[in-house]
Formats: C-alpha cells, sequence, structure tokens
C-alpha cells in the first residue's frame, strides 16, 4: 500500500498538472467506491481544482472557487488509494476503462481515473464539505508522521503499551506508515519491532523520532525522483525486502517474522541484541 512518501510525491504531481482547472463532472465507476451521499458530485462541477493535498494515506483533492482560501464553498474529494489503486491522468477516456473505479473529467478535456488492480475493489472516495479533517474518514487520523514533535510522539508512545511495530502502523497513533517505513524506521532507530511502547528510554524515543523523519524523508527523494507511483519493491529499503539478505549496517542477515499477510523485517544485530525472534505468531517475543 502507498505510504506517505509515496502519497506526497504522488500529490504533488498532480497539483502540478491539474491544479486551476474546472471540474466538468465526476463519474462513478464502481457502485461502492463512492462512500458518502451528501453533498452530491454534481455540486462539485464548475469548481476549479485549487490543489492536490495528503493526509496520511489519502489524497485530498480540493475543488472551490478561486479566492486563494478555503471557503465555506470549498468541497473535497477524499481518495484512498489501498493495496493496488492508483490515481492517474487519463488520455484515452475509454468508456470502461480497465479497472476504472472513478474519473474526474474538467473543463478542457483532461482527466483523473482512480483505477484498482485485481478484484477486491477496496479503493474508495469520500465528497467532504467546509472542514474535512473533522469528518471521515479524516477524523480518526493521528497526526501525520512527518510532522509529530518528539514530546507528542514520547506521549503517544507511553499512553499505547502496545508493540512499537503495531504502533507505528495503527493510522489513529500516526498516519502515513505502512509495513515498509515501520520496518525501516525501527531498523534505522535500532529498536526491536516487539518492544513495548511504554518500556521505551528516553534514548530509543529520540532514535525512533529521528528515524522516522530521515525514513520519511528518503523515501519521499526518492519517490520525487519518478514520473509516477512505483511499486513498493521499488522504495528504498535495508531490511524489508532484504529478508535473507546481508544487513546494510552490520553485515547480519536479515531475518523477518511472518504473519499472514505481512512480515515483520529486521536485524537481529541492530536491533534485538543478536536474538532471532521465534518465526510464528504464537511465540514469546522480545520485549
Amino acid at each position: 500500500m502507498p505510504e506517505l512518501p509515496e502519497v506526497a510525491a504522488h500529490a504533488e504531481r498532480l497539483s502540478a498538472g491539474f491544479s486551476g482547472t474546472p471540474l466538468a463532472r465526476f463519474e462513478p465507476m464502481h457502485p461502492a467506491v463512492l462512500k458518502t451521499f451528501d453533498p452530491r458530485p454534481a455540486a462539485a462541477a464548475g469548481k476549479a481544482l485549487k490543489e492536490v493535498g495528503h493526509r496520511g494515506k489519502y489524497l485530498l483533492l480540493r475543488f472551490g472557487e478561486s479566492d486563494g482560501g478555503h471557503g465555506a464553498s470549498d468541497l473535497t474529494f477524499v481518495v484512498h488509494l489501498m493495496q493496488a489503486g492508483r490515481l492517474r491522468p487519463d488520455t484515452k477516456l475509454a468508456r470502461k476503462p480497465r479497472g476504472g473505479m472513478a474519473r474526474w473529467t474538467f473543463d478542457d478535456g483532461p482527466a483523473l481515473l482512480l483505477t484498482e488492480a485485481g478484484t477486491e475493489r477496496r479503493a474508495a472516495v469520500w465528497l467532504l464539505a467546509d472542514q474535512p479533517a473533522t469528518a471521515e474518514p479524516l477524523a480518526r487520523l493521528g497526526p501525520d508522521a512527518d510532522s509529530i514533535s518528539r514530546d507528542e510522539l514520547a506521549r503517544r508512545l507511553a499512553a499505547a503499551s502496545e508493540r512499537v511495530h503495531g504502533f507505528l502502523r495503527d493510522q489513529s497513533h500516526l498516519a502515513g506508515i505502512g509495513r515498509l517505513l515501520a520496518n525501516e524506521i525501527l531498523h534505522t532507530a535500532k529498536v526491536s519491532p516487539f518492544a513495548n511502547t511504554a518500556r521505551l528510554d528516553g534514548a530509543s524515543v529520540d532514535r525512533l523520532h529521528a528515524a522516522i523523519t530521515t525514513s520519511i524523508a528518503r523515501g519521499l527523494d526518492a519517490e520525487r525522483e519518478r514520473a509516477d507511483m512505483g511499486r513498493s519493491t521499488d522504495r528504498p529499503n535495508d531490511v524489508h525486502h532484504r529478508v535473507g539478505q546481508p544487513c546494510p549496517e552490520c553485515d547480519d542477515t536479515v531475518r523477518a517474522v511472518e504473519y499472514r499477510r505481512y512480515r515483520v523485517a529486521y536485524c537481529p544485530r541492530c536491533q534485538t541484541g543478536g536474538k532471532v525472534l521465534a518465526d510464528n505468531t504464537t511465540s514469546r517475543f522480545l520485549k
């Protein structure tokens, strides 16, 4: 699933290509893609795209009058790409595009097409008015991971008392971090993925906060070099896609704890004092 660096860079690309262009119509192509019923999408017709922003893993297409602000007449399409969704310029305007979920057609002809590969069809769109940050699905999000202060992070870690890998991926704690970033952040911070958040000392919190900042910046720099959103294997990583290979930091073998739908990758020497964690979900993990 695209994480904060990929979504942020893609928002910049879409803003550069479409900002200032009036919307002609929004067309849902799958019956389950639009999650809201009020306001109606027709209310956005004629409004110009002010910008494409982001909040965590969500893209925000903000439409309104060209007054430079966020007035009461502004409408925001919130888009979640999920695992296999993509939002790209659409020049073909096919009546039934492959994997088509929704289309935004602009007055002068170009369009943006939301597609999703596979059969799950979980990509979603919400249309929100006024203050979208206070409405679902954005209201439940924690602060964007690249904007949280060290002290706020420490407060949230202490209050959670859970495994730090799960904490990082919980969007109500921090918005924008997924499996790859969680693995990379913890490796950079030299923190066990199964350490309890409430037991982290001050030095560990310092390293974790710094690692969040540097890991997101590293991903964003790489993504800005691309013309389109890439695959997970295209993203910079030291452990996530390197299980069984030497750790670039210490040359120990990168290991993983495998779950049904994902893996927790880590380096024993860098993160767990040399201990190899048992590779099953019912074992007693390092705390």
